[in-house]
């Protein structure tokens, strides 16, 4: 019967532990997220802080004989869009695709066959597939990039979580908005300034009603900066968050990365061909 790890974390285990992993079927989890600016009313954490989070909200979720591993997270990431804002730190594109291939390849030297990038960070989702793509080739690992906003979000009860959600504020509060500020209330009500959060109105509403093509979301992609949506540098109404709805999509989300790791697990080897 299969054991369960020693623990979930990838640089809490000793090299003589890698001997007893069946390495054919662990998973390792290379978290990503970014540190940037999030308007006036968030720290430069939020991304990062969602990644711990879900990882948390996950591990209950997650069977003991489950092998998962968690590697440790970057948490900088790709985030040229947020510089005219202080404080926010990037890294260039292939610089972050080359740390984190090189992050897969130590993966592969140990001989764990299964990799998944798992981000929280919408600005560096292009990055993800050059890397995953790479290391299927390369290494032969069965790679895998998912970010937590492109999962179902479903409750206990398998009720739709996104639902709390307007239409208009999934597509237009993208940044700083309801969702992420219901979700640090969540994590770190501390750090929330709820008092400066308001409806942060993007400009890529007036292209929706003004351009069919050009402002429906998905025939163009606008190469925009965060101050080219709303000068406080967030989009969407954070005025209007609630740490109930925080907690709800935190939950649906650590649900969800367990599910999905769990789907990967089971997986047959011979899914990859040579």
């Amino acid at each position: 019967m299969p054991q369960a790890l020693p623990s979930r974390f990838w640089s809490d285990l000793t090299t003589a532990d890698f001997s007893a992993l069946d390495r054919e079927r662990t998973i390792a989890v290379l978290p990503v997220a970014a540190i940037e600016q999030h308007g006036p009313h968030l720290p430069l954490s939020v991304d990062a802080d969602i990644a711990q989070g879900v990882i948390a909200a996950a591990l209950p979720h997650l069977a003991p004989e489950l092998p998962v591993l968690f590697l440790p997270p970057q948490v900088v990431g790709f985030s040229p869009e947020h510089t005219a804002f202080a404080g926010t730190l990037t890294l260039k594109a292939d610089t972050l695709i080359r740390v984190w291939t090189e992050l897969g390849d130590c993966v592969a030297d140990a001989g764990v066959k299964r990799f998944v990038l798992f981000n929280t960070h919408g600005g560096q989702v292009g990055l993800l597939d050059p890397v995953a793509r790479e290391l299927r080739a390369r290494r032969g690992l069965m790679a895998f990039s998912t970010s937590w906003f492109q999962w179902p979000l479903l409750d206990a009860r398998g009720e739709d979580v996104n639902a709390r959600f307007s239409a208009h504020e999934h597509r237009f509060g993208i940044h700083g908005g309801e969702v992420e500020t219901g979700l640090m209330l969540a994590l770190r009500p501390e750090r929330v300034r709820m008092a400066l959060a308001q409806h942060f109105r993007s400009t890529s509403e007036d292209r929706a009603a003004a351009y069919p093509l050009l402002g429906n979301g998905r025939s163009a992609r606008f190469a925009w900066q965060t101050q080219d949506l709303n000068p406080a540098g967030a989009v969407g109404n954070a005025a209007a968050a609630t740490v109930d709805n925080g907690q709800a999509l935190l939950d649906a989300a650590g649900r969800a990365l367990a599910r999905l790791l769990a789907e990967i697990h089971q997986l047959p080897p011979e899914t990859l061909q040579a």
